[in-house]
């Protein structure tokens, strides 16, 4: 951790527990769940679809089902442009109405709200991004980051590189790039990274990509020809992807081997490269495309009764049906909690006993309409991401299909890391508190 990060957390930390949370309570009669997003700004090309996504899935259930086990969702968005500071307004505007969940789509908002979530009761759901040692559910009882950790990941796309390349022992000599965003999320990967090259012995480089630079990154890609990259590993959001993929097409970088995080699987980041893009790949946890039942409810209770913000065209695109699998786990925390507690209308600290218990198995899947979507996803009180199945998913010149089968994190590694990180968090972080909430579900 940077002095400069370690900073922003102590400061974070010394202001939530500075008060105590104020008496909350719901505006209507429901279960309140707010979606800081962002339609606006730099990052808008993934914010919007995801949004959508978020937002399709919740008002399908309220439509369909009239809302969880007959409770309505209240589904207020908060513009945050992908700005900290406006996040943190929009959570603190939100927090007295009784929110069960925070998503705050951005890892630098979410390292913010970290250490309020235990005084405001609330859980923060950072689905696949934010602190990756966030997953150490014994040091973070109010954080969930499943399906995996940016840890996961990049472990992910080391497991993948060394099939590729014939074996781990081939990866000794070989150049792998890190592209990455500026910025905590981008920076998230490095440790397991540089462990894995001084484990494998490949060469390493870095490639930062400043915000303001996102779409000029013509610099950064001679580099990457004149270093010579083996394989690059692309850890950008917003418009850096497609920048990032047109720059690879310009300089004749294989398109097969720049394989993006899950948040650079976008299909318009894709698009970007023309027809030149066709084998770009990016790292995924679900399917795509409308042809599940849960889409074509999505389909005929939002869409064809004029009550979604998106484009019909654009359901069940990648980035879409990301924030349709968030919001999933979002609605599965809570009917799990309505379980655990018996009550109907729960609260933020019922939802946190619903995420360590979250258990959405293939059956589950499919009770959901999304049979063979996604790999099962089980979390437990002391693992809150589940380092779950990743596979690559391969850009075929129109849209995203399966380029692999599934494959598991390199946990035995990165476990102990994310704990190590967790307990240094703690440390640093004078006045961190120890668990004392109960475990409902698995340990």
């Amino acid at each position: 951790m940077t002095r400069t990060t370690s900073w922003l957390f102590g400061t974070a930390l010394a202001a939530a527990f500075a008060t105590a949370a104020p008496p909350a309570g719901a505006a209507e009669e429901g279960i309140y769940v707010p979606l800081l997003t962002y339609r606006t700004g730099n990052f808008a090309g993934s914010g919007i679809p995801i949004a959508n996504g978020m937002r399709d899935y919740l008002e399908m259930l309220n439509q369909r089902d009239g809302g969880i086990g007959g409770v309505k969702i209240i589904i207020d968005e908060c513009e945050t442009g992908y700005d900290t500071k406006k996040g943190v307004e929009c959570y603190e505007s939100t927090k007295g109405k009784n929110p069960v969940v925070h998503n705050p789509y951005s890892t630098g908002l979410t390292l913010q709200l970290i250490p309020r979530a235990a005084v405001d009761k609330i859980p923060v759901l950072s689905m696949a991004y934010g602190l990756s040692a966030a997953a150490d559910g014994r040091v973070f009882p109010w954080i969930f980051n499943p399906p995996v950790t940016y840890w996961d990941g990049a472990s992910t796309f080391v497991r993948f590189v060394a099939a590729q390349e014939g074996g781990v022992d081939k990866l000794k000599g070989k150049t792998i790039g890190l592209i990455h965003l500026d910025a905590p999320f981008g920076r998230e990967p490095i440790p397991v990274m540089e462990d894995l090259a001084k484990r494998y012995g490949f060469n390493l480089k870095l490639y930062p990509v400043p915000a303001q630079s996102m779409q000029d990154q013509a610099s950064v890609w001679l580099a990457i020809r004149r270093d010579r990259v083996d394989w690059i590993y692309n850890q950008g959001w917003g418009a850096m992807n497609p920048t990032a993929v047109k720059e690879a097409v310009r300089t004749g970088f294989p398109m097969n081997k720049l394989v993006g995080v899950w948040w650079a699987g976008g299909d318009d980041d894709a698009r970007a490269g023309g027809a030149d893009a066709k084998g770009y790949r990016s790292l995924s946890f679900h399917g795509a495309g409308t042809e599940y039942p849960a889409m074509q409810d999505i389909l005929k209770h939002v869409y064809d009764r004029n009550l979604a913000s998106g484009d019909r065209a654009k359901v069940g695109e990648n980035l879409h049906a990301r924030g349709v699998y968030n919001s999933v786990l979002i609605a599965e925390a809570i009917r799990t909690a309505q379980a655990i507690t018996g009550k109907k209308v729960v609260n933020g600290d019922d939802v946190r006993r619903g995420f360590e218990a979250l258990n959405i198995s293939e059956a589950r899947w499919k009770d959901l309409g999304f049979e063979g979507f996604a790999a099962p996803v089980a979390i437990s009180c002391d693992d809150h991401s589940g380092h779950n199945n990743l596979f690559v998913a391969e850009w075929d010149g129109t849209r995203f299909t399966r380029g692999s089968d599934y494959l598991e994190p390199m946990k035995d590694l990165v476990r102990p890391m994310l704990e190590k990180a967790a307990a240094d968090y703690a440390e640093k972080n004078s006045g961190w508190p120890k668990r004392a909430e109960a475990c409902d579900g698995r340990s």
